[in-house]
């Protein structure tokens, strides 16, 4: 394969410039109109949890032990599959009447924790956010419940209600139109480079030169009888 050094690789790219900025801005509408028509809206909501103190022994007793914090600690892992479980996913959605799925539920569930505290986010994703709200909110009163039926200790406590959002979480057109922009120039350039690498054709006197590895002793210059003083 023929070699080209940098400056004639930007030469090359500069004369085919129309051609590059024309499908640059051809997917950048692209993106655009993906974001704001074709991309579906969704919509996150998010509850918070605090593991608090478990209510055993004197229930009069606020004060939290290191034993508490530690206990806490492992539980926040636990306590995360048992949010994602099919069982607590499935009471939800008993709980609420809703007709959907467990597995689509259970994908736009995500739940993670604070570092180095006892605080659990749950968020949840859907195309309606009133839906998302409710799911989020029940998934917490739910999971606090089991917590309680299955380590029979109450230490988990709703922190922030989830609340409706009014704008999506995924569309951001700027995002969008900025990262399709950024494809086409990739495939702009690589479709000039391929396009330069097919074209075996002489275009200069300094592309003969280099090819026949000898020098050129005369041109002959196109006549056009068109032009005014056109010579042979």
């Amino acid at each position: 394969m023929e070699e080209i050094d940098l400056k004639e690789l930007v030469s090359i790219f500069w004369e085919k410039k129309i051609r590059i900025i024309f499908i640059v801005l051809i997917f950048a509408v692209v993106g655009y109109v993906y974001g704001s028509q074709i991309k579906t809206p969704m919509y996150n909501s998010s509850t918070t949890l605090v593991l608090a103190k478990a209510q055993e022994g004197d229930p009069t007793s606020t004060s939290i032990t290191a034993t508490d914090i530690t206990v806490n600690s492992k539980l926040v892992a636990t306590y995360s599959e048992i949010i994602k479980s099919d069982a607590t996913v499935r009471d939800v959605i008993k709980n609420l009447g809703l007709n959907l799925k467990e597995e689509s539920v259970k994908k736009n569930i995500s739940v993670t924790d604070v570092e180095d505290a006892e605080v659990i986010k749950i968020t949840v994703s859907n195309e309606d956010p009133v839906i998302a709200c409710q799911i989020a909110n029940e998934l917490a009163n739910v999971f606090i419940s089991k917590t309680k039926d299955i380590y029979k200790i109450d230490n988990v406590h709703v922190l922030d209600v989830a609340e409706v959002e009014d704008v999506p979480s995924n569309i951001n057109n700027m995002k969008d139109t900025a990262l399709f922009a950024a494809i086409g120039l990739v495939i702009s350039f690589a479709y000039v480079f391929i396009l330069n690498m097919l074209d075996n054709t002489v275009k200069n006197q300094e592309e003969l030169e280099k090819h026949l590895k000898v020098p050129v002793i005369a041109t002959i210059p196109n006549y056009d009888p068109d032009k005014k003083g056109g010579k042979r």
